[in-house]
């Protein structure tokens, strides 16, 4: 069997329309923004960005329609150096988001339309088999359908692939899918919708770490924003700080950024604990920027940082 490389991530793109502003208009209201900005992004898109930044081999599969929007995707793939395997339609229209920034604090509302890669299908994975066989890391998110992330990380796991579900945005799971996750890495919220749990601490977290291992997962690592993100896998309990690179900017790709990080570490051999850490790296870089994929540090920018941190 050829040696496994690099990252394979499925999920979708999304042309990010970026509003920014003092606050949000109430229903009915009409407000004047401070700025206004359109540019690539999506989940998966973005953690593809990362990786690829953070220097991985990246594949990326997803659907687009055949639009300006498309063909948006694929020039910001061809510059970042990332492989696409994307189907594109003419029948559906390629995926937009909403993004509200406020313009002091940096914080974010999203709303997004995943279009046509809202009709990704197992068959659509499968025909991305060999891709994902090959991987080192597959990584997959839930802005495409329930169904097509469970396939992915199934031919991930059985090809021995290490696997990475980012469960977000949150949304109802058999917990059959835990048992394809090495590693499962929700934010707060995500993990609280997920384990029935509040989650707003690090002991909260812990408890919620305790219910995705017990439903199956290998590890959880659970964002918890300005305090960094816990790795939780029965034997360790570690918190890993968040890293101070600059004034916050914008946090929308905070996350984004942290598992394209992690899966990028993984693929070049780092030991877990580590991988997270390398994640929180670019996280910390990233909020330091506006936009998503914008946003997302190149692995000098990372490596300088943790040089810094010691």
């Amino acid at each position: 069997m050829s040696q496994k490389r690099g990252v394979v991530i499925l999920g979708i793109f999304v042309a990010d329309l970026a509003f920014r502003a003092g606050r949000m208009p109430g229903l009915g209201e009409t407000i004047i923004g401070s700025s206004f900005k359109m540019g690539p992004g999506g989940k998966g898109s973005n953690q593809a960005v990362a990786a690829a930044r953070a220097g991985a081999a990246v594949t990326f599969i997803s659907r687009l329609g055949k639009d300006e929007f498309g063909a948006l995707a694929l020039a910001a793939w061809r510059r970042e150096g990332i492989e696409a395997r994307v189907i594109e339609t003419s029948d559906e229209a390629t995926g937009a988001a909403f993004i509200y920034v406020n313009d002091q604090s940096g914080e974010n509302a999203i709303i997004v339309a995943p279009g046509a890669a809202a009709s990704i299908g197992e068959a659509d994975v499968d025909a991305a088999a060999d891709a994902i066989r090959s991987a080192a890391v597959f990584v997959t998110q839930l802005e495409q359908p329930i169904a097509a992330a469970r396939r992915g990380l199934e031919l991930a796991k059985k090809a021995g692939a290490i696997t990475v579900f980012n469960p977000a945005p949150a949304a109802p799971l058999e917990d059959a899918i835990y048992a394809f996750c090495d590693f499962v890495t929700p934010n707060e919220s995500e993990a609280t919708l997920l384990t029935g749990l509040s989650v707003s601490n690090v002991a909260d977290a812990r408890k919620a770490g305790d219910v995705f291992l017990k439903k199956g997962a290998g590890a959880a690592l659970i964002t918890l924003g300005e305090a960094g993100a816990l790795f939780h896998d029965g034997v360790h309990s570690i918190l890993i700080p968040a890293f101070r690179a600059g004034p916050v900017v914008e946090t929308t790709g905070a996350g984004d950024a942290f598992n394209g990080g992690f899966a990028a570490a993984l693929a070049d051999g780092a030991a877990p604990i580590e991988a997270a850490r390398f994640g929180c790296a670019v996280a910390g870089l990233s909020v330091t920027k506006a936009g998503t994929a914008p946003s997302m540090p190149k692995r000098a920018e990372v490596d300088a940082l943790l040089a810094r941190a010691g």
